[in-house]
């Protein structure tokens, strides 16, 4: 193909902001070439430049062997169509079309045959005088395309022009789009951030993240075979997991080897593994390369979205202590007040607060009749960094007061090497009417344990997952009850079209070109 447009170390920036960070991009003759990304990662501000709405801060886009970077955009062989249309509410289907035509001063038999050539292209025969105001969304979109294509350009620029229709239509004139690219012969630069709409339409995607370029390639190649997993993870759907390469042809994860098509890595490198669900086949437990449980099923009309747990997350399991409604009452004063023993962190001991002291012992005091708070005016604690148990007196003015026992503890933590995680949870006391008033119980019981769990290489926060316990709020009487809290565990999506059960334990298989190994990113 003979190179159309060549964008040389483009920056851009908007006062101190860097927007553009030194793109460079080539574009053929007859191209469809997509500019996929997130919103604010460039793209719309990459087309701009290129139709002349913006100059670039430093670098070069050559046309036909032409610098046009401070050519303005109406002497560019360029034309837009922008993500509302733009058209012109006063003019028919007719004149919006032959808007461009008329400004060139065209004759006018000339001017009748390209707009009827153009209405005929998009398919709207039949509404040469229609209002625009009275089409549809898709109908207006194929004026904005015949107003856009009936000058001629080299290049017709589409900024995210799909967006604004519903699904259907959408897809509809995706395919549209395509074949009319296809009959007027001329490039199509696109923007969107839909996947779907990249892959559906495209000779050439570019993928954008934070004004640079991180992947271009067809639709295939970026789907096969995604550079990173920044690339892997907005292209479709992905399974992406931390591995080891372990040398050329085998990857490792949880501890596993795997066969695999992928080569030129440094030995035991640390690296990224995708694998795509429609590439994971569901067989009998033990006849496949690993085994997992069915977490959930999803329906999705052509197939079943299946989440398979292959391996459990990090978890700790606390005692739960249920007492009885501990309400202290002073008649004289008409008040009540209750409070609950707790479990503390020896490491937290030096920072404790009196209001802490009250979150962590759910202490409140209320007037019997009212049914209104009462200020806790009084709160006497001596805790000492050791362990040990240690009395807390909580008391209103009138004298009402009750005492707990904090309990100081040397950090519960487990610590799970193969997923490179830690949790810690204490042991709690709740009273049976707290617990079967909580309004979302799961959470409650994460914050009554202070359960908590990081990632042992950078100690960011990891996401207590799950919380198990067997216990029917509504039934619960006084007693010890376990509490497990844990980390999401290795998790495979899987597409098919067999039906399958929650709780089915089941095993995986793919092949080894399934498999696709990719370096980490920085």
């Amino acid at each position: 193909m003979k190179k159309l447009i060549e964008v040389k170390n483009v920056v851009k920036t908007f006062g101190s902001q860097v927007v553009l960070k030194g793109i460079s991009l080539d574009i053929n003759e007859n191209e469809f070439v997509t500019l996929l990304g997130p919103s604010g990662c460039g793209k719309t501000t990459l087309l701009r430049i290129i139709a002349g709405f913006l100059e670039p801060s430093e670098g070069h886009v050559i046309m036909d062997g032409e610098d046009i970077a401070t050519i303005p955009a109406y002497k560019r062989d360029v034309n837009t169509v922008f993500q509302h249309y733009a058209l012109f509410p006063h003019l028919d289907v007719y004149d919006n079309i032959a808007f461009g035509l008329k400004i060139k001063k065209q004759p006018k038999d000339i001017i009748d045959q390209k707009v009827m050539r153009m209405i005929s292209l998009v398919g709207l025969e039949g509404f040469e005088h229609r209002e625009v105001t009275s089409l549809s969304g898709g109908q207006q979109q194929r004026v904005a395309i015949a107003r856009a294509l009936v000058n001629e350009p080299r290049v017709l620029l589409l900024d995210e022009s799909l967006s604004a229709l519903d699904k259907n239509l959408r897809k509809e004139m995706q395919v549209e789009l395509k074949e009319i690219q296809k009959e007027v012969g001329i490039t199509f630069i696109f923007v969107t951030h839909d996947q779907e709409e990249a892959l559906t339409m495209s000779d050439k995607i570019v993928i954008m993240k934070d004004g640079e370029i991180e992947q271009i390639g067809t639709p295939a190649q970026v789907y096969n075979e995604p550079i990173n997993k920044y690339c892997a993870q907005f292209i479709g759907d992905s399974n992406i997991i931390d591995g080891i390469m372990k040398k050329d042809n085998l990857v490792s994860f949880d501890d596993v080897d795997y066969q695999c098509v992928d080569y030129g890595f440094e030995e035991n490198e640390q690296v990224d593994i995708v694998i795509r669900p429609e590439d994971v086949d569901i067989v009998e437990r033990n006849k496949g390369l690993l085994n997992g449980e069915v977490k959930s099923v999803l329906f999705k009309g052509v197939h079943y979205e299946v989440v398979v747990e292959t391996s459990s997350g990090t978890s700790k399991t606390v005692m739960m202590h249920v007492t009885k409604e501990r309400d202290i009452e002073n008649t004289d004063a008409k008040e009540k007040i209750s409070a609950s023993s707790f479990y503390m962190d020896l490491e937290d001991v030096e920072t404790l607060t009196d209001s802490e002291v009250i979150a962590r012992a759910n202490a409140q005091a209320w007037n019997i009749e009212t049914d209104e708070n009462v200020s806790l005016t009084k709160i006497q604690y001596d805790v000492k960094p050791e362990e040990g148990t240690y009395d807390c007196t909580f008391s209103t003015e009138a004298g009402t007061s009750i005492t707990v026992q904090i309990n100081v503890v040397k950090p519960a933590v487990v610590e799970d090497v193969s997923n490179e995680e830690s949790i810690q949870a204490f042991d709690f006391y709740r009273s049976v009417d707290e617990i079967k008033e909580s309004v979302a119980l799961d959470t409650d019981l994460v914050r009554w344990a202070d359960a908590y769990a990081w990632n042992q290489e950078d100690e960011s926060r990891v996401d207590i997952w799950d919380v198990k316990y067997d216990f029917d709020d509504e039934t619960l009487t006084e007693g010890d009850y376990p509490i497990t809290f844990s980390t999401q565990g290795r998790e495979i999506k899987v597409e098919t079209t067999d039906a399958i059960e929650e709780g089915e334990r089941i095993g995986l298989i793919w092949n080894p070109e399934d498999i696709h190994v990719m370096r980490k990113m920085k």
